[in-house]
């Protein structure tokens, strides 16, 4: 009988199970009066309401993706991150997901952790479209201000995705010298699919970026900062100087 399968059995069975299992599992041993069984199958009740919660989250993140899909096929969401630090590049993300993109916790890249940020990183290349990167970095910054460099990127971004959008979902700008429908949204991190996955590209990329540099230029903790103005990131360009990544219009009250 199956209610003769031993317990740690059962509980390595649906450490194994995917989301979508789920259910048949908990019919399987709903019915077991075990203590041990009861227990498991009460994890496996909250893994299936916690996906179920993120079906619906998702769901509704597709809200302007939805609105839109009719009239226009390829739908890019653009982001940008690392307008704030004193070091390192201003990168754009713009991404166009399939219409039928069933890549799950997409959120504004600020509300997930490292690990799960890269995760994501690999699915949306695996899964989108089209993936575009651009990045300004802090020579330019300096000759044209980080809004300018901002929207450069966000240009470079578009012009290198494999394939042309037709409407862009921006999350809360309008691109200037962009002859393609934009669409600017309040956090649209946060509201949208295809930002949110924009700003997780964007986010891994340049993180990724700044990882590199800390290994050229130890002193000044790029790995951990990523070029931010930490406490301990000052005192070091305090103590050594900037280096040819710092943004000297940001940092030039600071040495």
């Amino acid at each position: 009988m199956e209610n003769e399968k031993k317990i740690k059995d059962i509980q390595e069975e649906l450490k194994a199970a995917s989301e979508i299992m789920l259910p048949s599992f908990i019919d399987k041993y709903i019915n077991d009066e075990r203590p041990g069984v009861i227990k498991i199958v009460n994890q496996a009740q909250k893994r299936l309401q916690k996906y179920e919660n993120e079906l619906d989250r998702i769901e509704k993140l597709k809200e302007f993706e939805h609105k839109y899909e009719d009239k226009y096929e390829f739908i890019c969401g653009i982001d940008e991150v690392g307008r704030g630090p004193l070091a390192g590049p201003v990168c754009a993300g713009a991404v166009i997901l399939p219409k039928d993109c069933d890549i799950l916790y997409i959120n504004d890249s600020k509300k997930l952790s490292e690990i799960k940020r890269e995760e994501l990183y690999e699915e949306i290349y695996d899964k989108a479209i089209a993936v575009g990167i651009g990045m300004v970095y802090p020579d330019v910054i300096d000759k044209i201000n980080i809004l300018q460099a901002t929207y450069e990127a966000m240009r470079q971004a578009i012009g290198q995705l494999q394939v042309a959008p037709d409407l862009l979902l921006n999350d809360a700008v309008t691109i200037p010298d962009v002859d393609i429908k934009q669409v600017p949204i309040i956090k649209g991190d946060a509201k949208s699919i295809s930002i949110g996955a924009a700003s997780i590209v964007a986010k891994v990329t340049r993180d990724r970026l700044m990882v590199e540099y800390d290994k050229l230029m130890p002193e000044y903790g790029f790995a951990k900062n990523k070029g931010y103005g930490t406490k301990e990131h000052i005192e070091a360009l305090q103590k050594y100087g900037p280096t040819q990544i710092h943004r000297k219009s940001f940092i030039q009250n600071l040495i």
